[in-house]
């Protein structure tokens, strides 16, 4: 094919209406989209009740601890962005998980060497204190208007009613089935004589339920305290498994669930062709690198370049991200990141002046951000070989009628998580400390109390003073790019956010190919041919990510976009006026 149609068949791509069955809607006043439609319904029902965005995104994510548990649940943690209308002002509650008080830097070796993954993530020791709860309760106290009791009802119904296990949901539990098998609670709950439940049969968890109901009476000390910390503890330190299996056991306390805390925390502010773009910050990876990569590409005239030229850079500025981000990133409580420096618009400027523009220069190094901090002092810390993270998590966002928005990513990490329910409680417990590097030196080693750093990038953008954006993804590292991909199709490329969610995504880590999803035949097409000429090769996974958003128009109206496609597609509602 030449070049010219090559660039013709591109073109068309970008000129592509939303997708046929996607779950686009516009419309005056409050709006939610999600990846399950009882979640977005649940919203919805807050909203229409008079609840605000953060009361509804409570009671959306909620419901997806009912109808998408191998993703998300009160057994992980999350990162809200919440848009203050009243105030004009973001805030970031950070609830991600953290490693117990016995934690060490050798806790996920043995005999000096990296644990297996896989025998690490099933396991009692993959296990940090839980969150969640602990973040809705600070969401609700400080900026809803609902009680938890109220925001639970619609997931306490849907546990209790249940629902027709559809496709997706059977597809990731038969992938689970080898996990969940080691653990007769999760046995019992998910599967039917060792194998997954059927397509189309019927699900609930009535445990669940009532865990819920515990909550919604008893507050956030019915999690972190009494008979239900004591369960959790329990099955972390002394997993209840089938005869002749054996897994890692953990070493938490009550004391690490009772001294749990959540953090308010500034965001990360970037901007971008007069944008101001809003991520989360430290321990989340994701806003410092999606700032760094749009500051990479703030120095080309996108918008005058074939689309060809655009994904090239996009596909380099990523790497250049990624380089860094391996390097520096962590939890900001323990290890000094160069945040200023890697935020510096001088040394995105340095980055960007070693890219090639007809050639994907392959692997690169981390740069030296120090030279852009006011304390040169401060060594260039190692980098350690990176690691493929589990892409298994969920985003959800909301707005109301007075604008207040929240954009909120929350997970259990790897699909199902360590596979562990806890017993009486139908609830999984997260794998996320399997997000430390197991050696180091390296920033992101484990440490006694210390959060995992993490890919999940909310992110909300505003221009002039005014929300344009909400955006957010699941999928490990690829999270990062999904949404620096939505953002350079929507902000550069023009295309409508629908089209930006649907399009095929690529994937650039610093790594020798360039993650693709067989799901929509990427390989092969006008898109792959043309980016092969730059010399890119392809490594073909099922899919990525299962992006949502919320667009808000200049005549006051807002559009709810999610996925036609991936994760078996999504769903997204608007109030009537």
């Amino acid at each position: 094919m030449s070049k010219s149609l090559l660039l013709a068949a591109w073109a068309a791509l970008l000129a592509l209406p939303a997708w046929a069955g996607q779950a686009v809607v516009t419309g005056h006043g409050g709006a939610v989209a999600t990846i399950s439609g009882p979640a977005s319904q649940a919203a919805m029902d807050i909203l229409n009740r008079g609840g605000n965005a953060v009361d509804a995104a409570v009671a959306a994510a909620a419901t997806l601890g009912v109808t998408d548990p191998f993703s998300c649940g009160i057994g992980g943690g999350g990162f809200m962005l919440i848009y203050s209308a009243r105030d004009r002002k973001v805030i970031t509650i950070d609830h991600r998980e953290t490693a117990p008080a016995s934690f060490t830097p050798t806790a996920l070796q043995r005999d000096g060497h990296p644990l297996p993954l896989a025998e690490a993530i099933a396991s009692g020791r993959s296990v940090g204190v839980p969150g969640t709860v602990r973040g809705w309760h600070e969401a609700l106290a400080r900026y809803g208007s609902m009680s938890m009791q109220q925001v639970l009802q619609p997931a306490v119904a849907v546990a209790e009613q249940g629902f027709e296990i559809d496709a997706n949901f059977h597809r990731i539990n038969v992938l689970n089935e080898g996990k969940f098998r080691r653990f007769p609670a999760t046995a019992s709950l998910y599967l039917k004589d060792g194998r997954a439940l059927p397509l189309g049969s019927w699900f609930r968890n009535p445990e669940l339920a009532q865990t819920y109901r515990q909550i919604g009476t008893g507050g956030v000390r019915a999690f972190y305290e009494g008979e239900l910390a004591q369960r959790i503890v329990d099955a972390v330190n002394m997993p209840a498994v089938r005869p002749g299996v054996t897994v890692l056991p953990g070493r938490m306390t009550l004391a690490d669930l009772q001294d749990y805390e959540a953090r308010l925390r500034q965001p990360v502010h970037s901007t971008y062709r007069g944008y101001d773009i809003y991520g989360m910050g430290l321990p989340s990876s994701g806003g410092i690198a999606i700032a760094e990569a749009l500051n990479v590409l703030e120095n080309y005239d996108l918008a005058r370049m074939p689309p060809p030229q655009v994904q090239h850079l996009y596909l380099q500025a990523s790497r250049l991200a990624f380089a860094d981000r391996n390097a520096y990133v962590a939890d900001g409580e323990f290890v000094d990141v160069p945040k200023a420096g890697l935020l510096s618009k001088d040394y995105a400027r340095q980055r960007a002046a070693g890219i090639d523009l007809r050639a994907d220069h392959g692997r690169v190094g981390q740069g030296d951000p120090y030279a852009f901090q006011q304390n040169l002092a401060v060594p260039l810390r190692p980098a350690a070989a990176g690691r493929e993270e589990p892409v298994h998590t969920t985003h959800l966002t909301v707005t109301d009628r007075a604008g207040n928005i929240v954009s909120y990513t929350f997970t259990i990490e790897d699909w199902g998580g360590s596979g562990m329910v806890v017993p009486g409680s139908g609830f999984l417990l997260n794998n996320e400390l399997t997000d430390f590097d197991f050696s180091g030196p390296h920033p992101n080693v484990p440490e006694a109390g210390k959060r995992p750093r993490s890919s999940m990038s909310p992110t909300l953008v505003f221009r002039d003073g005014r929300p344009v954006l909400s955006i957010g993804s699941p999928g490990g590292a690829s999270i990062i790019t999904t949404v620096l991909q939505v953002l350079v199709a929507h902000l550069d490329q023009g295309m409508t956010l629908a089209s930006a969610l649907a399009a095929p995504r690529l994937s650039q880590r610093n790594a020798d190919t360039t993650e693709v999803e067989s799901l929509l035949q990427f390989v092969g097409s006008p898109q792959a041919l043309a980016l092969e000429s730059y010399g890119y090769r392809w490594r073909e996974t099922d899919e990525i990510g299962a992006a949502n958003g919320l667009r808000f128009n200049d005549d006051g109206s807002v559009t709810a976009v999610s996925e036609p496609l991936r994760h078996g597609g999504g769903s997204a509602l608007v109030q009537e006026r």
